[in-house]
C-alpha cells in the first residue's frame, strides 16, 4: 500500500501534471459482459496513475487495439479513465488491485485481493475468462478451486 501511494506522490516525469489515482483499481466494462479479461496487476504509471486497468499503458494499447478491432471496444486507444472508452461484451479486472513495487505482486498480495475477484466475477456471471499471464491464471483456478 504505502509503495503504490509513494509512486502517486512521487511522479513519473512525463506525468508530473496529472493527479495520481493512487488507490486500489477495481474491475471495469460492461455488466452484463460474457468475458472477463483478467490481468496482473495495476502498473505504477498506468491504473494507479489513471485508476482504470490497462489504461495509458503500453499493454493498454495493445489490449484496447485489439478489443477495438473485435468490436467489443469503443475505442482503440484508452489514455484515461474519462476518455468516453465503453466496452460490450468485456470486463477487464486484475489479480491484484494496487500496484506493487517492480510489478510484480507476490501470492500474498494476490490471495488477499481474491475475494474481490471473485465477487466481480460472482456478480457478473462470465462464460469466458481470458487469464493474461500466469499470475492471473493461477488466480482464476484458485478462485475455482482447482488449486
Amino acid at each position: 500500500m504505502g509503495w503504490r501511494e509513494r509512486v502517486a506522490r512521487e511522479k513519473r516525469a512525463a506525468y508530473r501534471d496529472e493527479t495520481y489515482w493512487g488507490r486500489p483499481v477495481s474491475g471495469f466494462g460492461d455488466p452484463e459482459a460474457g468475458i472477463v479479461v483478467l490481468g496482473l496487476a495495476p502498473a505504477a504509471h498506468g491504473a494507479n496513475r489513471t485508476g482504470r486497468f490497462f489504461t495509458g499503458d503500453r499493454s493498454g494499447d495493445f489490449l484496447f487495439a485489439a478489443l477495438h478491432r473485435a468490436g467489443l471496444s469503443s475505442k482503440a486507444v484508452s489514455r484515461n479513465r474519462d476518455d468516453g472508452l465503453r466496452l460490450t461484451g468485456v470486463w477487464i479486472s486484475a489479480a491484484v488491485r494496487c500496484a506493487p513495487p517492480e510489478n510484480k505482486p507476490t501470492p500474498e498480495e494476490r490471495d488477499a485481493c481474491l475475494p474481490f475477484t471473485a465477487r466481480e466475477l460472482e456478480l457478473l456471471d462470465a462464460k469466458v475468462i481470458v487469464c493474461l499471464g500466469a499470475f492471473a491464471w493461477d488466480a482464476a483456478l484458485r478462485l475455482y478451486g482447482i488449486r
